[in-house]
């Protein structure tokens, strides 16, 4: 059972995203990815700020990121607040 968290960050590697199916969506699978990652690791609902899918389709959608730093925030009992961190390096 995850741990009740108030805020931190999460810096989540895609680089398997590039090797699972096709090149086409790769930014909405890594989009999926993320939003699986939280909430396994939060327990809870995970509300998406639009920098996080403007950082990962910012090189179009056949060439995401390696790597994004994602920081969350507790609003309410099981909602979390997901927001880009910072600018990952490639």
């Amino acid at each position: 059972m995850p741990q009740d968290k108030a805020d931190g960050i999460y810096i989540i590697s895609l680089r398997h995203i590039y090797r699972a199916g096709s090149r086409i969506d790769r930014g909405r699978r890594a989009l999926r990815y993320v939003r699986r990652f939280l909430e396994r690791h939060l327990g809870g609902r995970v509300l998406f700020d639009p920098s996080i899918s403007m950082y990962i389709y910012s090189r179009k959608i056949e060439k995401p990121p390696h790597k994004v730093a994602i920081r969350f925030i507790k609003l309410d009992n099981g909602v979390y607040k997901a927001m880009l961190a910072l600018m990952a390096r490639r």
